[in-house]
């Protein structure tokens, strides 16, 4: 794999999301973030209510610099923990980040970034989205009409974060047999999410509903008002489609402009969102087979990759080999590694010389993919990422399956999705134990809401392309734009997708429908 640099890196891994989770990058407390206050002193921002503060200790931590001109400020929104009994009392405070150009003219607004996950940071987002084109991040058209409003939704990152899942047990969830096939290991397996789900309701109790999409959704409404917009700018990605999609139908509205890449289908069951995500790993690893067969030059595992990879899991199921961190690389690592991997077209060179490593006895390609999809650190703790995901997504699914359909539905998979199939089925234990009252997102039409983009790409593995026709739909205004290239998401890639974009979210020109950009 061509080495990148930090902020590159930095920047794949803000954008992707995964399959049980989602990929952010770690956080930390920002100094000095205030609250919303009333318009009065020197101190607030004349447009806004909100009492932002310089921070540019966030771009030094995270990349080592901030970009050169642009300036970053902090503040947080104290909003009600219950919107439905807003009265209470009790509050979460939710972290943002501005990032404004100095070059900015002409502003037109915010624009409110998600990078999805659920648990994905989107003040690390923004960040390096800042960084310009070249690195991957916002085109110079876009930072310079908006300010750019990254924030961490509640339970994420900075914003009251859910916290309940110690290390040992992270490591022992992705260290087991993606296809725990006896009896032993999967009754391991079901104890193991048990143990987890049953130590966050000791911690959260009746907190846990509170962690909802659309809970997340009201909060957004007040992160507009705070910025001082009277109508919301936003790009969301993968699961910050979601975000956008049930915020479109509460406050239809509200919206300016609404961009969606990488479209999750809200009207999915939660099986069927499992299955579908998959079948998308499953045509992904397809592809990157494919594309190792095609440059054997480059990818050391040719000509037969998906051989190369099962025989991977096989050998670790039997005699694994140990890391120089002492953990070992089982077959749960390796499947962690090969999901990691198939996010982005760049990280396929990555897989095959992780897969090649670990027939010379080198598992380091292995634990350099799985950490980078895990948010594990070097002293082996991890950030809240999965905490936040599971608090988020079982607080929103009402039909998780029982441990039977769970172990039935790992059978039919395995056979229709041989790689993926298995292991999508037994991701959805965790949801099956959560404690707790659920609190499902809205599935409807945003009537009322201005056209809404919803950017589809068809190698996109966590949220297949299909998603993106029935998300747009759903919502009876939204204009589909794909992108023929692999990964997931979209936005910024190629200039086909860029310039349809920009038009859209600076000058509101709707692209015409059925556009297809091409891959390169």
């Amino acid at each position: 794999m061509p080495r990148r640099s930090r902020l590159a890196a930095g920047l794949l891994a803000a954008l992707v999301a995964v399959t049980s989770g989602g990929c952010t990058v770690p956080t930390f407390a920002p100094n000095g973030a205030g609250e919303v206050l009333p318009r009065s002193g020197a101190s607030a921002d004349p447009r806004t209510d909100t009492n932002w503060k310089p921070c540019p200790e966030i771009p030094q931590e995270l990349v080592g610099r901030g970009a050169s001109d642009m300036t970053y400020s902090c503040a947080s929104v104290t909003v009600p923990r219950d919107w439905t009994n807003a009265g209470s009392g009790e509050t979460y405070s939710i972290a943002m980040i501005r990032i404004r150009s100095n070059t900015q003219q002409n502003r037109i607004g915010s624009l409110l970034i998600n990078p999805g996950g659920p648990g994905g940071s989107g003040i690390d987002t923004a960040v390096y989205l800042s960084f310009g084109e070249r690195l991957g991040g916002l085109p110079t058209e876009i930072t310079n009409r908006f300010d750019i409003i990254g924030f961490d939704p509640r339970g994420v990152g900075r914003s009251d974060p859910v916290k309940c899942i110690d290390a040992d047990d992270q490591d022992a969830s992705f260290a087991a047999p993606p296809d725990p096939v006896t009896p032993e290991q999967f009754d391991d397996l079901v104890a193991l999410n048990r143990k987890i789900a049953d130590g966050c309701g000791g911690k959260y109790g009746r907190q846990l509903p509170l962690f909802s999409t659309e809970q997340a959704a009201k909060d957004m409404d007040a992160l507009r008002i705070a910025v001082g917009d009277d109508k919301l700018s936003y790009l969301g990605y993968s699961y910050g489609t979601l975000l956008g999609a049930t915020y479109a139908q509460l406050y239809p509205t509200n919206i300016r402009a609404m961009v969606l890449d990488g479209a999750v289908d809200p009207k999915q069951t939660f099986i069927e969102g499992s299955e579908s995500q998959a079948k998308g790993f499953e045509r992904a690893f397809t592809n990157f087979s494919n594309w190792c067969k095609a440059t054997p030059d480059r990818c050391p595992i040719a000509p037969d990759a998906r051989k190369a990879v099962t025989d991977a899991l096989a050998a670790a199921d039997k005699d694994p080999i140990e890391h120089t961190d002492g953990r070992k690389a089982t077959s749960g690592w390796i499947f962690v590694a090969v999901i990691s991997s198939l996010y982005t077209e760049t990280g396929w060179p990555a897989l095959a010389a992780a897969i090649a490593g670990l027939k010379q006895g080198n598992p380091r390609g292995v634990f350099t993919l799985a950490d980078q999809y895990t948010e594990r650190k070097q002293d082996g703790s991890y950030t809240n990422l999965f905490d936040a995901n599971l608090a988020v997504n079982c607080a929103d699914t009402k039909d998780a399956p029982d441990i039977d359909e769970i172990r039935r539905l790992q059978g039919e998979w395995r056979q229709k999705y041989p790689l993926f199939g298995a292991a999508l089925a037994v991701g959805m234990l965790p949801c099956t134990f959560w404690p707790g009252d659920r609190d499902p997102y809205p599935a409807g039409a945003a009537t009322g809401a201005p056209q809404i983009l919803v950017v589809g790409t068809t190698g996109d593995p966590a949220t297949p392309y299909e998603n993106t026709a029935d998300l747009a739909s759903m919502l009876g205004v939204g204009r589909v734009l794909t992108w023929e290239g692999e990964g997931h998401t979209a936005y910024p890639s190629t200039k086909c997708v860029v310039d349809a974009v920009d038009g859209y979210l600076i000058d509101l020109q709707v692209p015409q429908e059925g556009l297809r950009c091409p891959a390169k």
